[in-house]
């Protein structure tokens, strides 16, 4: 079973879609596929179609919509075992080998339910895996490495996670833990292509970034850095100015100390003095010019 859920959400066994088109169904199945080959309790497939309303039926409901997707999925294994008849048998297939079921794929367990993928891909599994490897390249300062992966890893999301269904309690805290570790991967493949020389490059892609998160201090301290690199002082220091006007109007909170060194720095500094972002020994990011 091959599961992507940073985007739109796809599910396909034996290449063909198990992806129901009823809202209901749909948020059952994206719950289980994001911890595929992990138990969902039934308490929380419940809060994530009722919020904490559940009808007296809700058991009997939730079976049925389990009963929904076990139908999709068993007209997947069916066509998919046509298919292999007219393409010819596995070779290599052990002679009464076991054929899953859709039981098998869907499978009812004491407290909840549990997808098993087969061992087939899942889009966020491989992005945990490229990021995780990608943050050991950068503290073992391998920032071409860690550039190169932690790019792969980002290229995974197609969209904003689940980005066509309707989620509910559940799967709205998931969708905001997955942006908060996009986000964490994406300072990190900045900060390694800025160590890497490539500031210029990053402007285009900085702007937007600020625009977007208008309160996301890093990414206006990656951005002003990246301007006062590229010989745009000026615009560096304008940069801090609106980020700290939208802080303190909308949060009421002034920059923090790093931020205000970095702004410190930049007005002392000459264009060419540009030395390598770094980490204060307490762990705060600490972007010097």
């Amino acid at each position: 079973m091959d599961i992507d859920v940073l985007g739109a959400l796809a599910v396909r066994e034996n290449g063909i879609s198990i992806t129901p088109t009823a809202p209901k169904p749909r948020q059952v199945l994206a719950l289980l596929a994001l911890h595929a080959d992990q138990v969902v309790p039934v308490s929380a497939l419940i809060e994530e179609l009722w919020a904490g309303e559940p009808p007296r039926s809700a058991r009997t409901t939730l079976q049925t919509y389990v009963l929904q997707l076990r139908a999709l999925i068993a007209t997947a294994l069916e066509r998919g075992a046509a298919d292999g008849e007219q393409s010819g048998a596995d070779p290599d297939a052990a002679p009464g080998a076991a054929v899953r079921t859709a039981k098998d794929i869907l499978v009812t367990l004491p407290g909840g339910y549990l997808l098993s993928s087969g061992g087939g891909t899942l889009d966020v599994r491989e992005f945990d895996r490229l990021a995780g490897t990608g943050y050991r390249a950068m503290d073992a300062g391998d920032f071409p490495a860690a550039a190169r992966l932690l790019r792969e890893a980002l290229a995974l999301w197609t969209g904003p996670a689940f980005a066509d269904v309707q989620g509910g309690v559940q799967l709205d805290m998931e969708i905001r833990r997955l942006e908060e570790t996009r986000l964490c991967a994406l300072d990190q493949r900045i900060e390694a292509d800025l160590r890497l020389g490539r500031h210029r490059e990053l402007l285009a892609e900085l702007t937007v970034l600020a625009t977007r998160y208008r309160t996301h201090e890093n990414l206006h301290g990656q951005f002003m850095l990246a301007l006062h690199r590229s010989g745009r002082r000026g615009e560096a220091l304008d940069v801090y100015q609106r980020l700290r006007g939208t802080l303190v109007r909308e949060l009421g909170l002034e920059p923090s100390v790093a931020l205000r060194r970095l702004q410190r720095s930049i007005l002392m500094a000459g264009p060419e003095s540009l030395s390598e972002p770094a980490v204060e020994p307490g762990g705060e990011r600490l972007v010097r010019v």
